[in-house]
C-alpha cells in the first residue's frame, strides 16, 4: 500500500504522522476510557463515508459556510489564486492550486476556513495521550488508532502502538481498520495490538468494489489470519440501507464471523446522515442524498439473525 505520507523510522522521536484530530475520553472505540487518534488517508472511498476529511492523504481545507463573513478575503490574499466563489458565495478550493501554505486560515476573521490534517510527531501524540494516564488505568482503557485507515500509515501506527505498551505500566491498545494492507503491515503491529475492531463492508467481492472501491478478498483473508494469531477482534458492520442490509449479506458476514476461532461478538452500526454537511464543506458530492437513517425497526430482526451464529450482538460499536 502507498501513500503520500513521509515516514522515518529512525528513531520514534523521528517519526511522523498525518493525523486529522484526537479525541479524548473516548467510549465507544474499545473498553475504558479512550484517547481516539485519528490519522488521515484511507485506501477505500465507501459511499457512505461519514468522515470524508480523513480519506486523503495530504491536508485539506474546509469552508464553514455558517462562519463565512463574505468578506472574500481568502481569494484576494491566496498567492495560488486556489480558491474562488459561485453565486451563491460558495468557498471552493482548488485542491490542485492550493499548497496548503495557511495565510486564507489565518486571515479569515469568521473562522470560516479551516485546515483538516495536521504532522505531528510520535513525542507530541504521546504527549497527549499521557494526560490521561490515570483514567487509562483506573477503567482498563487506553489508545485507539483510527482513520482514515490506520494501516496506510504503518511506520507511524506501529511506532505510536508499540511506544504505548512499553509505556510505564503500558497502555490497552486497539486499532479501528477496514483490514486492506498486506499481511507483512498487520503482523508488524500485532504483538502491540490487543484489540481489533475490524469493518467488513460487503460480503460479495464485486457489490463491495462498487460501495468501496476494492474487492474483500484481502480483508476477509487478513481477518482469518489475526483471529489465528489468537488476537481479539471484534468485527463490524456499518447497514447502509439498499447497500449492503440485505439478508443474505447479514447472513453471510455473521457466518464469516462466527467462523473466525475466537470471534465473539459482531457490532451493528446503523447508517445515519451526520456526516453529509461535512462533504459540502470539502466541496465535494455526497452520494447517498436521500437515503434515509437506518430504521430502528429492523435492528431486532437483524440482532437475532447474528445471534443465532452463536455471536453476542452490540449496537453502535
Amino acid at each position: 500500500m502507498s501513500n503520500d505520507v513521509t515516514q522515518k523510522a529512525t528513531s520514534h522521536s523521528a517519526v511522523t504522522g498525518l493525523i486529522w484530530d484526537i479525541k479524548k475520553y473516548a467510549l465507544h472505540d474499545g473498553p475504558g476510557i479512550r484517547t481516539t487518534v485519528f490519522l488521515k488517508g484511507c485506501p477505500l472511498h465507501c459511499l457512505w463515508c461519514c468522515n470524508p476529511e480523513s480519506q486523503h492523504f495530504q491536508p485539506e481545507i474546509i469552508w464553514l459556510k455558517e462562519n463565512c463573513l463574505q468578506c472574500n478575503l481568502c481569494m484576494e490574499i491566496c498567492p495560488a489564486k486556489a480558491i474562488s466563489a459561485d453565486k451563491s458565495g460558495k468557498k471552493n478550493i482548488n485542491s490542485d492550486l492550493c499548497d496548503n501554505c495557511g495565510l486564507c486560515i489565518k486571515q479569515c476573521l469568521g473562522g470560516a476556513l479551516q485546515l483538516a490534517g495536521r504532522y505531528v510527531t510520535i513525542d507530541e501524540v504521546l504527549l497527549e495521550i499521557e494526560k490521561d494516564a490515570v483514567f487509562y488505568h483506573r477503567t482498563g482503557g487506553g489508545l485507539t488508532l483510527s482513520g482514515g485507515e490506520p494501516l496506510a500509515q504503518p511506520v507511524f501506527a506501529r511506532e505510536l502502538l508499540r511506544q504505548c505498551k512499553i509505556s510505564e505500566g503500558g497502555l490497552h491498545t486497539a486499532i479501528e481498520t477496514c483490514g486492506h494492507a498486506d499481511w507483512q503491515t498487520l503482523a508488524a503491529i500485532l504483538e502491540y495490538t490487543d484489540l481489533f475492531l475490524y469493518d467488513i463492508k460487503h460480503m460479495d467481492s464485486g457489490e463491495h468494489h462498487r460501495f468501496t472501491g476494492v474487492s474483500n478478498g484481502l480483508i476477509l483473508e487478513n481477518a482469518k489470519k489475526i483471529a489465528a494469531a489468537s488476537k481479539k477482534l471484534i468485527i463490524r458492520l456499518a447497514l447502509i440501507p439498499g447497500y449492503n442490509d440485505s439478508e443474505e449479506n447479514i447472513v453471510k458476514t455473521a457466518a464469516f464471523a462466527s467462523s473466525l476461532p475466537g470471534v465473539e461478538e459482531l457490532d451493528i452500526l446503523p447508517y445515519h446522515r451526520l456526516g453529509e454537511p461535512k462533504y459540502m464543506r470539502l466541496g465535494k458530492k455526497y452520494r447517498l442524498t436521500g437515503t434515509s437513517a437506518f430504521p430502528q425497526e429492523r435492528l431486532g430482526p437483524i440482532r437475532g439473525i447474528i445471534e443465532n451464529h452463536g455471536l453476542r450482538v452490540k449496537i453502535g460499536g
